[in-house]
């Protein structure tokens, strides 16, 4: 870095989930570059106007060692990442061999993903692998470029200081509180550079106790730069936050304009819970559609299956209680219920009239021994 560029105090702090996008989305006819200075993103958009491509190309050239080309996601890359997924994610063979067709067909990024969207018991699981997949990679891609770094979706410090770090990030002489949190950033900073960031280890012990799963917008704070060339602040790259998988698509620049031209026209966000559980009743009735077909060998088979496939199939009437309820009340035993004062006296006289049973005692005969 050449001196006539201010150096700054602590760690730059950048948006992982920006450079997410610019890593998934940067190909022959985008570039996205990262800024050494203050951390701001750039995006070129090369179908824009040659009028406002020359003053950013000659600034490029002016200042080759201020901006870093993040790297193009090739399609070997592409299919390293969804062959990955089906490899150690996906268990349902139906499922593999579907994701493996689309895989090595025609557009398979956007058939891939909406396949994903389709199945909601996947979706979850695709979204995890692309985060920690996609982490490794962007933090490779940092410590090659020797830039030391924190991601702010990582801190823990308020809003209210991060934003002071941001507007004194040049000054050599801060405040007491501003010190402090300069050097959480250099602790926070030597996390990325340690082995454990690139091969993350699952946690040990018991696992957690599986609940909701609420999603919350990290506190961001406001950018503020103050080293950006002027013939760049058109291309300054500050997309909102963005928590969801989508951004692997190629074409579409948010998840809602993915959700949007999905097949079948306009699709609306629907509870995934309430998704998950209708395809395990789809997967139900399929199941007795296939119970129909089977020729039991004993009377009895027949019968117990006959009473199943009659209660799965059932349409279920308003107000009662669900099919799938009461068929597995009838399956597993009934829980035993208290007797009232009323029965057990009942019983006890009922005991009475029986009477006490008699056994007969078994009688050995004695083993003529010699003696």
């Amino acid at each position: 870095m050449k001196e006539e560029y201010p150096r700054a105090k602590n760690p730059l702090i950048l948006r992982y989930h920006r450079l997410l996008e610019a890593f998934s989305k940067s190909d022959d006819e985008r570039d996205f570059y990262l800024d050494r200075v203050e951390g701001f993103l750039l995006y070129i958009d090369l179908d824009k106007n040659e009028e406002d491509l020359l003053p950013a190309e000659a600034e490029f050239k002016a200042h080759p060692d201020r901006y870093c080309l993040v790297p193009k996601l090739s399609y070997y890359e592409t299919k390293k990442f969804m062959e990955g997924f089906v490899n150690e994610k996906v268990y349902d063979i139906d499922t593999k061999e579907k994701l493996a067709d689309l895989i090595s067909g025609k557009e398979s990024r956007e058939n891939f993903l909406e396949f994903i969207y389709d199945h909601l018991n996947e979706l979850d699981k695709w979204q995890q692998y692309y985060h920690e997949r996609s982490r490794v990679r962007i933090i490779e891609w940092l410590r090659k470029s020797n830039i030391v770094f924190v991601f702010e979706e990582d801190l823990e410090l308020t809003r209210n200081v991060v934003e002071k770090l941001k507007e004194h990030v040049f000054d050599t002489k801060v405040n007491k509180e501003l010190n402090q949190a300069r050097e959480v950033l250099e602790l926070k900073a030597k996390t990325y550079y340690s082995s454990e960031a690139l091969n993350p280890r699952p946690k040990r012990g018991r696992p957690p106790k599986q609940q909701a799963k609420v999603e919350i917008e990290p506190e961001l704070t406001h950018d503020l730069y103050t080293t950006v060339p002027l013939p760049l602040r058109q291309f300054l790259f500050i997309p909102e936050f963005g928590t969801g998988g989508a951004s692997f698509s190629s074409k579409f620049d948010s998840e809602e304009q993915f959700l949007a031209n999905l097949r079948g026209g306009n699709k609306d966000k629907v509870d995934t819970k309430l998704e998950i559980l209708s395809q395990r009743l789809e997967s139900l009735r399929h199941l007795s559609t296939k119970l129909k077909d089977f020729t039991p060998s004993g009377a009895s088979d027949k019968k117990i299956i006959s009473t199943l496939v009659a209660k799965a199939t059932q349409e279920e009437p308003s107000g009662s209680e669900p099919r799938l309820t009461q068929l597995a009340q009838d399956l597993f035993p009934k829980k035993k219920t208290k007797a009232t004062p009323q029965e057990v006296k009942e019983l006890m006289e009922e005991k009475k009239k029986r009477g006490v049973k008699k056994v007969t005692r078994i009688q050995y005969k004695k083993s003529d021994k010699k003696e």
